[in-house]
């Protein structure tokens, strides 16, 4: 038996939904190697093991803190594992145990966030950008969700392609049952779901819905998730230039999301860096229309069950979009496409792939 430890510190943030599928999964896959699983304490309720196996551990340690450089450094030493699985770039440095690492993507390292201090911000991102770089380096292996991400990081940090596993995210079935949005019943409206932050590229998506109001007065623009400064900017530029219909829901859960989806005209995604596109995916499983950046990976994971755009052309966006709304043969194509593109992706597949990643290393 191989003591393994799995840094779960992000299970609570944007990569949540793939460190609870893993850890799921490992469960199911796993009954011979001992696992002790780290939560940030305010998390704790979020996850509990399933198998006698595996243990979750209390971690108070902050990510991009000294205290995660030497109080989880020292927590690490004390466990005394065989490998050390962190599922995001940030952890010690110094720590010189055997480690794998899942690298989502290299979005932190070109783009900044206007809400925060842009001089603390970018000092904190020339710092990542060397993190990215010495840990990759100092990784026995690298995970990542594409072949997109596997090829630019390897060409961003140096490492050999072979040193890289992608192992492929999914998209689960959301939940029934949520009541109708009565504001948007019975009307016709596009939606995008996930965070506002600039390389979502939700300002040029406002500007192509002002184009597509010229020809459509009655479609609403709905963007979901949770409020926050970002959201909060474009929530004031909209009102400010008197941009009617635009929607901003906040946090919903998962059965009104699955509600949105299904009841949708199409699903946009303009993003300009992406690591895999999860939303995308939960959109085709419940038969929604996605139209979406050609950026990055995305092309790589939809395949041909989008309907693409530049994501830098407002007019190429609203070009897309509206051929989706009005090409009633389109649309079947892309729901057609979009019901066998899912299906191609597994989330305990995800878990063989990277348990076969740590038989690897060990």
């Amino acid at each position: 038996m191989r003591h393994i430890v799995i840094d779960a510190r992000s299970i609570g943030g944007s990569t949540g939904r793939y460190v609870e599928r893993l850890l799921h999964y490992l469960q199911q896959l796993d009954a011979e190697n001992k696992y002790s699983v780290l939560i940030y304490p305010k998390d704790l309720a979020k996850w509990a093991p399933s198998s006698k196996n595996f243990a979750k551990v209390t971690c108070p340690h902050k990510e991009f803190t000294f205290d995660e450089q030497l109080g989880l450094r020292k927590q690490l030493k004390g466990l005394k594992p065989d490998l050390i699985h962190f599922t995001m770039v940030q952890q010690p440095i110094l720590y010189r145990g055997t480690v794998v690492t899942t690298m989502q993507d290299l979005t932190t390292v070109r783009f900044l966030d206007p809400t925060k201090n842009q001089v603390i911000y970018t000092i904190k991102q020339q710092v990542y950008k060397w993190l990215n770089k010495r840990v990759a380096h100092k990784s026995a292996h690298i995970i990542t969700p594409t072949e997109f991400v596997r090829e630019d990081v390897a060409h961003y940090t140096g490492i050999s392609t072979d040193k890289i596993t992608v192992t492929l995210e999914s998209a689960d079935e959301l939940p029934k049952g949520a009541e109708p949005i009565k504001e948007l019943e019975g009307g016709e409206f596009i939606m995008y779901v996930g965070r506002p932050t600039p390389h979502k590229n939700l300002e040029r998506l406002i500007d192509s819905f002002v184009e597509l109001k010229k020809t459509r007065p009655e479609l609403k623009l709905v963007l979901a998730g949770k409020l926050d400064a970002n959201y909060a900017s474009h929530a004031e530029r909209v009102e400010r230039e008197g941009i009617n219909d635009v929607i901003f829901t906040g946090f919903i859960p998962d059965a009104q999301l699955r509600w949105l989806y299904e009841h949708c005209a199409a699903y946009i995604f303009p993003s300009l860096s992406e690591g895999f596109g999860l939303p995308g995916l939960e959109a085709m499983r419940c038969k929604a229309p996605v139209v979406s950046s050609n950026a990055t990976c995305l092309p790589e994971v939809y395949g041909d069950a989008a309907h693409y755009f530049d994501p830098l052309d407002v007019a190429d966006m609203a070009r897309a979009i509206d051929k989706v709304l009005t090409d009633a043969q389109l649309r079947a194509k892309l729901i057609a496409a979009g019901t066998k593109q899912v299906e191609k992706y597994s989330w305990k597949r995800m878990a063989e792939q990277t348990l076969a990643v740590y038989k690897k290393v060990l």
